[in-house]
């Protein structure tokens, strides 16, 4: 007995340590303050649609397309510390995108923008999250390619973006920081890069227009 609850402590079948199980409860009472960010419904992964004929690395280069845009356009709010896109389909958590920046005030900038914001023709809504600690969120079944409920999980299945994308993002956040410090204490400031507009922010598409802006006002 001791072995099988060492094995699923933190896991969906864990009914007593289920944090993330509470964590998503909490959504009818927002966080008054968090350094993290939600942003429900955003990334609608094509490979769900049963008619979806485009090829793995096709999926990988529209993803790494949106997530790029997401990274870049958070990042001007402040120090952008993670950034985590669910590929659940049940309710609670399609299309999912988790943001968690140094400082609180940060990540209340971020909401209060992005509430007046559209991307790929959706608007967005944002708010902060009481979820922080996202290896407790995350599903470590799906991890290690045992998860049997897939994408109606309710812990996360995250969306991996491409590493050596995710290295160069980070890697240019950090150097532009270096060169441009904060003045002030508390957060605020953040990093405005110049995206490679040799990307799609979608999979390709006949007679579509690669580099497209998908960020518009509402």
């Amino acid at each position: 007995m001791a072995s099988h609850l060492a094995n699923i402590f933190g896991t969906e079948q864990d009914r007593v340590n289920c944090s993330f199980y509470y964590k998503m409860l909490e959504k009818a009472h927002p966080a008054p303050f968090s350094q993290t960010i939600l942003l429900p419904n955003v990334y609608h992964n094509p490979a769900h649609d049963p008619v979806c004929k485009l090829t793995e690395k096709e999926l990988q280069e529209g993803f790494d397309a949106v997530y790029e845009d997401l990274y870049c356009e958070l990042s001007k709010f402040g120090h952008l510390l993670e950034l985590h896109v669910c590929d659940n389909v049940g309710d609670h958590l399609i299309g999912n995108v988790y943001a968690r920046f140094e400082w609180e005030t940060e990540a209340q900038a971020a909401v209060d923008n992005l509430n007046d914001r559209w991307y790929a023709g959706r608007p967005l809504y944002a708010e902060l999250s009481p979820v922080t600690d996202f290896r407790e969120a995350c599903c470590r079944q799906n991890e290690n390619g045992e998860c049997n409920r897939g994408g109606f999980c309710n812990f996360m299945h995250l969306r991996l973006a491409s590493k050596e994308l995710v290295s160069s993002l980070r890697h240019g956040q950090r150097l532009e920081r270096r060169l441009h410090p904060q003045k002030t204490e508390g957060g605020g400031g953040g990093w405005e890069p110049s995206k490679r507009r040799d990307r799609s922010a979608s999979p390709p598409r006949r007679g579509g227009h690669s580099g497209e802006d998908r960020w518009t006002r509402k």
